[in-house]
């Protein structure tokens, strides 16, 4: 969309020269319309575009309302769009990668929010996703945790947005993990029915209801196991990992019951979280288990551990918005660390 298409009051409201021009791809999705916002309001990222597969011609802030983006979806024609510095793909899983491999050959910087990069092993994306069709960018793909990998990212050309459950899980489990002390951990986490995209969940079957679902077994287990590996837990710990739908429509709560490798006291594992996330601008560690109402609408994410049964089982969790840490907020952080920008730029 150009300048002259909207009035001067919809202009993007920019601190002085952007940094980036920006295209955010699937921006008719709930996390794609999300990342639209967050660019759009951004003060040092121009939003030169948002494109839908299927709601063309639609003004986004009129397809979803409470998303202030005054702009038109469009056609993705990226030879018609011009230069772009920098996108963040929404398409689903197995229609991102050949999007995401023609912005690399024009030398834009992409984040993907789908899971075709999240997975270093092609023969573990394709029994669980099919066919890969850009395997050879699997190599120079990032994955976009940046408490994990955060001087990675900085140096990324293509990060591979992570999933929401593992966002969650990943935080409540990482300070354990990077110190020996997982022997076997359980997860059980919960999202809203935002995390199944706009055509989600039956509101009939999920309201006043809470049920498990991929019972046999979650696609996010092998980039939650991929991850805990990083991190240093052994091949021979069992993780286990199990999925819940919330009545609500935004939120995530990840719970990890943790069977320590050692034995744990309390004022360890309480300095042990204190002291890992001590620096970090989107992680808080609470003083009680947290609620999904804590982080909505923002990019944080609460942490707390403790201990049960006698201290035999570590008790870990994590509560973040699964549109924003869990997609598009994290997107938006991660894109700011290939830029340069400081990464909470943009999503206080």
């Amino acid at each position: 969309m150009t300048e002259a298409r909207v009035t001067r009051a919809e202009r993007q409201p920019l601190d002085g020269e952007a940094a980036a021009r920006v295209l955010v791809a699937g921006a008719s999705g709930l996390a794609g319309a999300l990342a639209a916002e967050l660019v759009w309001r951004h003060p040092k990222l121009e939003l030169v575009a948002v494109s839908s597969r299927s709601d063309v011609g639609a003004r986004l802030d009129r397809l979803h309302p409470h998303r202030r983006v005054p702009l038109t979806l469009r056609e993705l024609d990226l030879a018609e769009l011009g230069e772009v510095d920098a996108a963040i793909v929404g398409y689903p899983h197995g229609a991102a990668a050949p999007l995401v491999a023609e912005l690399r050959g024009l030398g834009a910087e992409v984040v993907d929010l789908s899971a075709d990069f999240r997975l270093r092993d092609l023969p573990s994306y394709e029994r669980w996703y099919g066919p890969h069709g850009e395997p050879d960018l699997l190599a120079g793909s990032v994955y976009g945790l940046p408490e994990l990998h955060r001087e990675a990212v900085r140096e990324a050309e293509l990060v591979a947005n992570p999933g929401c459950y593992p966002t969650a899980a990943l935080l409540a489990l990482a300070p354990l993990a990077e110190q020996g002390l997982i022997a076997d951990a359980v997860i059980s986490a919960a999202s809203g029915v935002s995390g199944a995209g706009r055509g989600g969940a039956d509101f009939v079957a999920v309201a006043e209801n809470f049920s498990p679902y991929a019972v046999e077994g979650h696609r996010h287990q092998p980039e939650i196991e991929q991850e805990l590996r990083g991190l240093g837990v052994g091949a021979d710990a069992r993780v286990t990992f199990l999925t819940h739908l919330l009545p609500i429509d935004q939120g995530l709560l990840a719970t990890c019951f943790v069977t320590p490798a050692r034995a744990v006291a309390a004022e360890e594992l309480e300095s042990l979280y204190a002291e890992r996330y001590r620096n970090e601008p989107f992680v808080e560690v609470a003083e009680a288990p947290p609620g999904v109402r804590d982080v909505r609408e923002t990019n944080l994410c609460r942490v707390f551990a403790s201990l049960a049964g006698g201290g035999e089982r570590v008790l870990a969790f994590a509560a973040i918005d699964n549109l924003w840490k869990g997609a598009a907020g994290q997107a938006v952080q991660n894109l700011n660390l290939m830029l340069g920008l400081d990464e909470a730029e943009g999503l206080a």
